[in-house]
């Protein structure tokens, strides 16, 4: 047995988070009847985690241009190419629990929370870039970019713990690169400069949170565990372990705390301001 297959089985066989998945969706079964089909299909009628998230997905994504089962067959087989892709997505929603206080229990970001959906869709076209499958994986791009709000091109390397509040206008650019830990929030751009094909986009570290509307542009490096301003303009290089804010953005002092997109707060003070 592969090391990847081996991999595969310890997941399954000790799988808390999606035993925390199927105890909600026997719980949204007991309390709301009428969802009883989502629940069944999406969740209690498969054998795994990476089962039910493929099926939700593809239900998603669902249009009479590439159907649901064809989304899915792809899906499948990318999973067994690529198993890290499952692990990443548990990760994934372990941080939306921590640090979103409107989830309440490990099926709703399966479900209903379409930052969260719009990542794991990243994570199967990027793994398809990967596999040689770049239009298939530009189809999801678009697709995700239709039913989520959210464009991430799908070349861009992502991190585990990624955590997207809302999600809503999100895009990020070919050349980006972001690290593990990592949370965005509404209208944040990560966005090139200029025509040229080269590395063009920012490359964001482990532990960053980037407020609402941010706008961080060009090959700039943002330091590990610095927190970016809601609406900032980002033009410069971000040191780690500081906060940002303003347009165009400056050091206005320390990150505030030691994991900032763990932690959540946007809020910038005056009399935090540093010269």
């Amino acid at each position: 047995m592969s090391g990847n297959a081996k991999k595969s089985v310890q997941i399954q066989s000790v799988d808390p988070v999606w035993e925390a998945v199927r105890a909600g969706a026997r719980q949204i079964l007991d309390n709301e009847p009428s969802l009883a089909n989502l629940v069944l299909s999406t969740v209690l009628n498969h054998d795994s985690f990476e089962e039910a998230l493929a099926h939700r997905l593809a239900a998603r994504l669902d249009h009479e241009d590439v159907s649901a089962d064809l989304i899915r067959q792809a899906f499948a087989e990318t999973l067994r190419d690529d198993p890290e892709i499952g692990i990443a997505a548990r990760v994934d929603l372990a941080a939306t629990m921590e640090r979103d206080p409107a989830c309440h229990r490990a099926v709703e970001p399966l479900l209903y929370f379409k930052g969260y959906q719009a990542i794991q869709t990243h994570r199967f076209a990027h793994a398809m870039v990967k596999a040689g499958r770049r239009d298939f994986a530009l189809y999801l791009q678009s697709r995700s970019s239709q039913v989520f709000q959210v464009d991430i091109n799908p070349a861009v390397p992502m991190g585990k713990g990624i955590m997207l509040d809302h999600g809503t206008g999100l895009v990020i650019g070919e050349t980006a690169v972001v690290g593990d830990n990592v949370s965005m929030l509404q209208s944040v751009t990560l966005g090139g400069t200029g025509k040229s094909d080269q590395d063009r986009h920012p490359k964001i570290g482990n532990g960053v949170l980037i407020g609402a509307g941010a706008k961080v542009l060009g090959n700039i490096k943002v330091g590990d565990c610095s927190r970016i301003g809601a609406g900032s303009v980002v033009l410069k290089e971000v040191p780690p372990r500081v906060t940002v804010a303003g347009v165009p953005a400056k050091v206005i002092g320390e990150a505030g705390c030691a994991q900032p997109a763990l932690v959540m707060d946007q809020m910038v003070l005056v009399y935090d301001q540093v010269s």
